[in-house]
């Protein structure tokens, strides 16, 4: 299984004009970077390769994947459009989704305790989403809707017949079959100039078209995590998730049972 991680944009909402930032995925909680975090749960997952789509100082993110993975583990695609629209950046990791071999895809500035991903690459289902049921009210949270067990809708505006729905945390798993239909899906929006458009569009697109079954979801609501967009979301991650995390690992040893009223104290030391 190969993993593709997008992390080419510049992360305006989270610093405005501020290019003395890091990028988000170099962003550091206790020393180390998400960078460095998701690589070593792809590599305790059995993941075989890395490929990251860079843009916005992409050097300095190859960089430290390469000093944390080494030359072999990482492959970078750079996507010089940048600045337009994620699809573009999917768009450019089209040959990865058509390998031949299942791919995990990620979104690059999520915090999150090691369990979720453990939880996808174990799924029963071969193209999986991930629901935290947990979600707030707004256009900004991914959406997953689920009927009769199933995911029938996804995006950030959904509408139509559904039980219940639930937040997306950016991490997809998909058969070689779903990958191929992905890349053409992200093909046929290029092929339109509909690059404004986010990535999400691509994969609704191909969720709604398969039959209904052919996707499946594993429910991550008991495990904490965080998509780091804007200022709020990065002290709600300093301050409450990633001492969630780190205690969670402390008390259960990475397996993901955690007491959801444990009193989030602020006695782990982050740096940002």
């Amino acid at each position: 299984m190969k993993a593709i991680i997008l992390a080419a944009g510049v992360g305006q909402r989270l610093y405005g004009d501020d290019h003395n930032q890091p990028p988000k995925v170099l962003l550091r909680f206790d020393g180390k970077t998400l960078l460095e975090r998701h690589i070593e749960n792809l590599r305790d997952n059995g993941i075989d390769e890395l490929v990251l789509v860079v843009g916005y100082r992409g050097d300095e993110i190859l960089g430290e994947a390469r000093a944390v993975a080494g030359n072999n583990y990482v492959r970078g695609i750079f996507n010089p459009h940048f600045l337009k629209g994620s699809i573009v950046s999917l768009w450019s990791a089209r040959e990865v989704l058509r390998c031949g071999d299942d791919v995990l895809f990620m979104d690059a500035d999520v915090l999150y305790h090691p369990a979720l991903i453990r939880r996808l690459i174990a799924s029963s289902h071969k193209n999986c989403f991930l629901l935290d049921r947990e979600i707030e009210n707004g256009e900004e949270p991914v959406k997953l809707c689920i009927r009769d067990g199933k995911p029938v809708d996804f995006g950030k505006n959904v509408t139509g017949d559904f039980d219940f729905l639930g937040e997306w945390p950016g991490f997809l798993r998909m058969s070689p079959v779903i990958g191929d239909r992905l890349a053409a899906a992200t093909e046929s929006f290029i092929k339109q100039a509909r690059t404004e458009l986010i990535y999400e569009e691509a994969m609704r697109k191909v969720l709604v078209s398969e039959t209904l079954g052919t996707f499946g979801y594993e429910d991550i609501s008991d495990l904490p995590w965080i998509e780091i967009d804007f200022p709020a979301d990065l002290m709600r991650a300093q301050k409450h998730i990633f001492p969630r995390i780190s205690l969670a690992i402390g008390m259960d040893d990475g397996d993901g049972d955690e007491d959801e009223d444990e009193d989030e104290d602020e006695d782990v030391v982050e740096t940002v």
